[in-house]
């Protein structure tokens, strides 16, 4: 998040009434619903891991064990059973 300076993005108008309820304050703005990427959408980390769950279910279903799932893909034995009996990652 980038610090900006509110002569430069406001109106005087708006600046003045802003300044009425809060000077010299840093006053965070949050983007509108809308604007807002969900967990994993810009860094690419949520279709990382959708992948490699789907990845797990088909050996799973394949015949892999959990423990032998759980050594190639360095997760725990909890976390693959998550993965594998949980009906979304199917």
């Amino acid at each position: 998040m980038k610090y900006k300076n509110a002569e430069a993005i406001f109106p005087k108008e708006l600046l003045i009434e802003i300044q009425r309820h809060a000077q010299g304050e840093i006053i965070y703005i949050p983007k509108t619903k809308g604007a807002r990427k969900k967990w994993g959408e810009e860094s690419g980390n949520k279709a990382y891991l959708k992948n490699r769950n789907k990845k797990i279910c088909k050996k799973f279903e394949i015949g892999l064990s959990v423990d032998e799932l759980s050594e190639e893909f360095y997760l725990s034995v909890d976390s693959i059973k998550k993965i594998v009996y949980t009906r979304k990652n199917r």
